[in-house]
């Protein structure tokens, strides 16, 4: 008997796009002998195609499990998870607060701090305050200077500021996708990536190099000048590696996450210093997206690990039922 899947995909985020291209990646990847496939289309405006899932119970008996396809905003920061949970529904990659806790770059890094873990020296800043935090940023971080929207991917919002001028710039920019700003100090070296899959005893991939086409890897170079490229496996020392793998699942572990996730690290010139900079809980399927590239690499192709996500999916469902929800 066919798995009935429920890809949803799109959403309202600046991520739509990507997503799109996301899922007709994942959709391509499904044996038909296997899946019974269902849309789930999700407008920039939130509205569903052709209908929404029902938050409730048994409201849906047309799907074993949900393939959430969603990139950013209302996608990979368990807003959607919740509906899910809602809906009594098993569904790939992490939960409602493993989600909303890695999508948020401050309060990442605070839980990735507090487990002994490398981070970059950040600060944080409200939307309101941006307008005069610039001279302020500047005396306690040195430039360059990295300015995110703290709820965002795909590098939307984010920029590199060399001086007091562009730090305005920056800021006035991130503070129209968030209310909370993320300022990290800027690291000069290597950016790396490292996939992660599992529930319980997750294992790493083995690590990428990406070499941005710009200053540094932006929306452009991922998405539109296709001119960034990657080096599979890394030129690094066999120990360096080893422990960026390690790093990227006891960041995994640290966030609470589950099925699946990407970590991204730099890799600091001047002293060697690994740091992990974002873990991304739902990282693009595209035909040019890493992590499906640096599992095939690992010994899993892109199908087998389609197969891989949706049986953690059933399994960590199974697992939820033993918990009790009533007295």
């Amino acid at each position: 008997m066919k798995t009935r899947v429920a890809v949803v995909y799109g959403g309202r985020s600046g991520e739509h796009e990507i997503s799109l291209l996301s899922a007709e990646a994942v959709i391509a990847a499904m044996s038909p002998d296997k899946y019974e496939v269902t849309r789930y289309l999700i407008d920039k405006e939130g509205h569903w195609s052709p209908r929404a899932i029902v938050p409730e119970p048994g409201g849906n008996p047309e799907i074993d499990v949900v393939f959430p396809v969603l990139h950013g905003t209302f996608g990979e920061d368990g807003t959607v998870q919740g509906l899910f949970e809602l809906a009594d529904l098993p569904y790939v990659g992490a939960n409602v607060l493993a989600s909303a806790l890695s999508m948020d770059k401050d309060v990442m890094k605070r839980v990735c701090r507090e487990q002994g873990l490398p981070v970059v020296d950040w600060m944080v800043l409200e939307r309101d305050g941006e307008g005069s935090a610039a001279a302020d940023v500047a005396a306690k971080l040195p430039f360059p200077i990295f300015v995110k929207p703290a709820n965002l991917g795909s590098s939307v919002g984010i920029s590199k500021a060399h001086d007091l001028a562009e730090l305005e710039a920056a800021l006035k920019l991130a503070a129209e996708y968030d209310r909370k700003i993320v300022v990290e100090r800027g690291i000069e070296g290597r950016e790396f990536e490292c996939g992660v899959l599992g529930n319980e005893n997750p294992a790493a991939s083995v690590p990428c190099e990406v070499l941005p086409s710009r200053e540094f890897y932006d929306y452009e170079d991922k998405y539109e000048l296709n001119l960034a490229k990657t080096v599979l496996p890394p030129v690094l020392p066999a120990d360096e590696i080893v422990e960026m793998r390690r790093l990227a699942v006891e960041c995994f572990k640290a966030v609470g996450c589950s099925g699946l996730g990407r970590v991204d690290f730099l890799r600091e010139t001047a002293t060697g210093k690994l740091f992990i900079n974002e873990i991304n809980t739902l990282p693009g399927f595209t035909a040019i997206s890493m992590y499906p590239k640096m599992w095939e690499y690992t010994g899993i192709p892109y199908g087998q690990l389609i197969d891989r996500l949706i049986e953690l999916a059933m399994e960590r469902f199974e697992q939820k039922k033993a918990t009790r929800f009533t007295r």
